[in-house]
C-alpha cells in the first residue's frame, strides 16, 4: 500500500502505481481497439522548472511533474491524463505551473460507478456535493 491507501497493479507486465490507474489502462486500450484513441503513452513527464544554481552556489534540481497518461486521440487532439482520488497540494502546485507552460489540457479523471464511470473530478466533486445537500435537505424534511 502506498501513503495514499492505492494498491499497486501490474497489468500485462506492466506496474501501476494504484488499481485505478490500471482500470484506466485498460479503459484507453479499449477506446484505442474501438478507434477513439489513436495512441497513448504511459508517464509522461514535464520539466515545470529547470535545474539551476542559485546567487549563493547551492544547486537545484529541476522540478518535473510525471503524468499517468498522454493520449492521442483519432481527431488530432492530445490531452495529457492524470488519474487522481485526491488532489495534493504539491499536485496543485504543479498543475498550476503544467498549464502556464504547456498547451495540451490536463485532465484529472477518477472513477464513480454512481456517476456512470470515468468522470472529471472536478465534476464528481459537484456532483458529491449535491448529493450531500440532498440528502441534507431529505433529512431535513422527514424530520
Amino acid at each position: 500500500m502506498s501513503k495514499y491507501n492505492s494498491k499497486k497493479t501490474v497489468i500485462n507486465g506492466i506496474s501501476f502505481d494504484s488499481k485505478i490507474e490500471g482500470e484506466y489502462y485498460k479503459h484507453l486500450l479499449s477506446l484505442k481497439a474501438k478507434g477513439v484513441v489513436h495512441h497513448f503513452t504511459l508517464q509522461p513527464e514535464f520539466v515545470l522548472l529547470e535545474g539551476f544554481t542559485d546567487n549563493y552556489g547551492k544547486k537545484h534540481l529541476p522540478i518535473k511533474y510525471k503524468a499517468d497518461f498522454s493520449v492521442q486521440y483519432a481527431d488530432g487532439s492530445i490531452k495529457v491524463i492524470d488519474i487522481k482520488g485526491m488532489e495534493t497540494p504539491d499536485f496543485k502546485i504543479k498543475r498550476k505551473l503544467y498549464c502556464s507552460m504547456f498547451p495540451q489540457e490536463l485532465v484529472l479523471l477518477s472513477y464513480s460507478k454512481i456517476d456512470g464511470g470515468w468522470i472529471r473530478v472536478e465534476d464528481l466533486k459537484v456532483a458529491r456535493k449535491e448529493r450531500k445537500k440532498a440528502k441534507e435537505l431529505a433529512k431535513g424534511t422527514s424530520k
